[in-house]
């Protein structure tokens, strides 16, 4: 694609970046294929090769956003599917995030949707705060419906219907620690607690560290980690994520200092899609590049890490697994077939669901940003899954599970509560929903 920066914009590191992924692109379209919105809507503006011509002319003119622009970024889920699809190697998340950052400091929103955003980036990422929201969802439940009648309260008739009906315990397992390992120890390794998940379901963490002791592996969970950042970073809020990128590198180096880590395991793919990130993130930034760098390099998903440790062959559990890949591992961290085959090591069954590249319309906040989309493109999902006839929906994404759960009265279990079951821990509550499991 040609592109016609002057040299002062291309002084501008953020725009140097910007048009060198422009130039990559050779408007092929073979990415319109695999976008989740062109196949809903049918918009050439909804694909990420009309948005990147939409970011060109913006960026190229330096021009604030508009209306137009502001609508088309805000449908794109940040699923790379395209960048999967890409013959070019078009880096479209970094495209796409620096437009986000460009909207959020040159356009003001309507009013509702901007105390909309505002509230999910106050709650969503602090758990405490988040605890307390689900649990005075309930109260606001009956009125989901009214709220549907306004289309700027559509947002919060999708959050108050996400909302589980019951929020389990906190768990001491997200609590500061270091977990021995049970037999001689192989190795050392955080994980990441996060923000939604521990309160959304403790039990993922818990089976992640439960099944890494009984291989051998010291888990910490360091003192002062937080929310990775992404939830916010999506939204164009910069500075936030940069900051809790910062915070968290900080814990991790020295946890890194005080007695090595081999890899910093992340059991929520959309979190460990951001954690790998950090040190592109935080590049430019001489006191955090180099921290950030190695964090990054050490930031292993659950199964990609499990996957180098050489499970056992497990005996037959006669049950059939639906794998959900979800987008931020498949096509953000380019992890495909390490959860497959952990589960069929593990004694399960494991089926592919037809058009498995497409997002479950989960996607961090877009299910509540983006409600009437992400209601089709939930139905499309959950109709494949079906169609495979699974006894069980495996994932490896807590926004995926949520997602799909919602829709389904197939039990929807993490990836390693199944591994952790099929290894000698307790069977995941979640199979208690179906009797014939």
């Amino acid at each position: 694609m040609q592109t016609n920066f002057t040299a002062e914009q291309l002084a501008d590191p953020h725009v140097a970046e910007a048009e060198s992924i422009l130039r990559k692109c050779v408007h092929c379209g073979f990415c319109t294929a695999t976008c989740p919105t062109y196949v809903t809507l049918g918009n050439e503006l909804d694909s990420p090769r009309g948005r990147t011509y939409l970011i060109k002319d913006m960026l190229e003119n330096g021009r604030p956003a508009d209306e137009q622009v502001v609508t088309h970024i805000d449908r794109c889920l940040s699923c790379l599917a395209c960048t999967t699809t890409c013959p070019s190697g078009v880096d479209y998340m970094h495209l796409v995030d620096h437009a986000r950052i460009h909207i959020e400091k040159t356009y003001r929103r309507p009013l509702m949707n901007r105390l909309t955003r505002n509230m999910l980036a106050m709650v969503l990422p602090y758990p405490g705060r988040f605890r307390l929201a689900l649990k005075l969802a309930a109260l606001g439940r009956p009125f989901a419906g009214l709220f549907d009648q306004v289309k700027a309260l559509k947002p919060m008739a999708a959050m108050l219907r996400l909302a589980p009906s019951k929020v389990p315990p906190a768990s001491d397992f997200a609590r500061p620690a270091t977990h021995a390992a049970v037999s001689t120890r192989r190795c050392r390794v955080a994980i990441l607690t996060g923000c939604a998940q521990p309160v959304l379901d403790p039990g993922i963490n818990e089976a992640a560290i439960s099944l890494l002791t009984r291989l051998g592996v010291e888990v910490v969970v360091p003192q002062g980690e937080g929310c990775c950042g992404a939830l916010v970073h999506h939204m164009g809020r910069e500075e936030q994520a940069l900051d809790s990128a910062r915070r968290n590198i900080d814990v991790w180096t020295r946890a890194v200092e005080d007695g090595g880590l081999d890899a910093i395991i992340v059991t929520t793919s959309g979190c460990g899609t951001t954690i790998k990130d950090y040190g592109h993130m935080l590049r430019l930034d001489p006191a955090y590049a180099e921290k950030a760098a190695r964090v990054s390099a050490l930031a292993k998903d659950v199964t990609e890490y499990l996957s180098t440790l050489d499970l056992p062959i497990a005996e037959t559990k006669g049950l059939t697994v639906a794998y959900h890949s979800a987008c931020s591992l498949q096509h953000g961290q380019k992890v495909t077939m390490a959860p497959k085959l952990l589960l069929k090591s593990a004694g399960f069954t494991v089926k592919d669901p037809p058009e498995g590249h497409l997002c479950c319309g989960s996607a961090g906040t877009y299910n509540i940003m983006q409600p009437e989309i992400s209601a089709r493109l939930k139905a499309r999902k959950v109709r494949n899954i079906e169609s495979t006839k699974p006894d069980i929906i495996s994932a490896g994404n807590i926004g995926c599970m949520t997602q799909i759960g919602s829709a389904t009265g197939i039990p929807v279990v993490h990836t390693v509560e199944l591994l952790n079951w099929a290894y000698g821990g307790p069977r995941p509550k979640a199979l208690d929903r179906r009797a014939s499991v």
